[in-house]
C-alpha cells in the first residue's frame, strides 16, 4: 500500500502555517493548508490524508468540532492537534474527542516534524498502531473478541467503536494479559519511539477505552490499574464469569 503523505493542515495563524507548509513540503509531504475549520472539515471531506494538523482555535469552527466530526465517520486518520492553552484541561478535552497527539504552542518545529514522520508511518499502511504478527488469530479474552487483521472489537458480539490509538493500546494489553505497562512502555508501543509525550495522554486514552469496554469503568473488569506502576490487562483466570 503506498504512504498517505498528503497532510491537511488547520491553522489560522499565517506564521505558523506558513512555517509548517513550507517544512513539510521540503520533506516531501503533498501538504493542504486552510484556515478556518468549515473550510477545513469541508477539505477533509473531500480528500484522502494521512493526517491532519488541527489548531484548538479556530474562526467558523473550532477545532475540537472538526475533530469530532472527523471521528463520526473516521476513526484511523491521525489528528495532531496544536493549541496555544498549556492548561492541562484544554489537553485532555482536545484527546477526549479523539485527537491521538497535542503539542502546544510555542513548540520546537523538530519535535513537531518528528511527532508528523511518527504519525504518518501509522497511517500509510506500513507501520500501523500495532504491529501484526502474520497469521495472528483473533484473540478473545472473556466477553471481548479482537481481530487484529480487520482492526475490529467486539464486545459480546456488538462491534465497538474504537480510534486507531484505541484500539492499539487495547490490542497491545489483550495480547500480554497480567503483565503491567508503565506509561512510558505504553507510549513507545503506542504512539512511537520518537514520541516523547506525557502521562496524561496515556491516561485520557485508557481512560475513553475503559468507558467504551467496560460495564463499569470506575471498577474496571479489563484494563487494571496498577497503582504507582501503570496499567495490566486482566489475566485469562480473572475474565471468566
Amino acid at each position: 500500500m503506498a504512504p498517505r503523505k498528503h497532510v491537511l493542515i488547520v491553522e489560522d495563524d499565517t506564521e505558523i502555517g506558513s512555517l509548517l507548509s513550507e517544512q513539510l513540503r521540503e520533506l516531501g509531504y503533498r501538504v493542504d493548508w486552510v484556515m478556518d475549520g468549515k473550510r477545513g472539515l469541508t477539505r477533509f471531506r473531500e480528500n484522502d490524508y494521512g493526517l491532519v494538523i488541527l489548531d484548538l482555535m479556530l474562526p467558523a469552527m473550532d477545532g475540537l468540532e472538526v475533530c469530532r466530526h472527523i471521528r463520526e465517520t473516521d476513526r484511523r486518520t491521525p489528528i495532531l492537534m496544536l493549541t496555544a492553552k498549556a492548561a492541562l484541561s484544554d489537553v485532555v478535552q482536545g484527546l477526549e474527542v479523539g485527537a491521538d497527539d497535542y503539542m502546544t504552542k510555542p513548540f520546537h518545529t523538530a519535535e513537531l516534524l518528528a511527532r508528523v514522520r511518527a504519525l504518518l508511518r501509522r497511517s500509510d499502511g506500513r507501520d500501523n498502531d500495532a504491529p501484526e504478527s502474520p497469521g495472528e488469530q483473533t484473540l478473545v479474552r472473556g466477553s471481548l473478541v479482537i481481530d487484529p487483521l480487520k482492526h475490529r472489537a467486539e464486545l459480546r458480539g456488538r462491534e465497538v467503536a474504537l480510534t486507531a490509538k484505541e484500539f492499539a493500546l487495547l490490542l497491545t494489553f489483550a495480547r500480554q494479559p497480567g503483565r503491567i505497562f508503565s506509561r512510558g512502555e505504553l507510549l513507545s508501543a503506542v504512539w512511537g519511539t520518537e514520541f516523547e509525550g506525557y502521562d496524561h495522554t496515556v491516561n485520557t486514552h485508557i481512560n475513553r477505552l475503559r468507558n467504551k469496554i467496560e460495564d463499569d469503568p470506575s471498577a474496571p473488569h479489563y484494563i487494571r490499574t496498577a497503582w504507582g506502576v501503570g496499567y495490566r490487562f486482566a489475566e485469562l483466570d480473572e475474565l471468566i464469569g
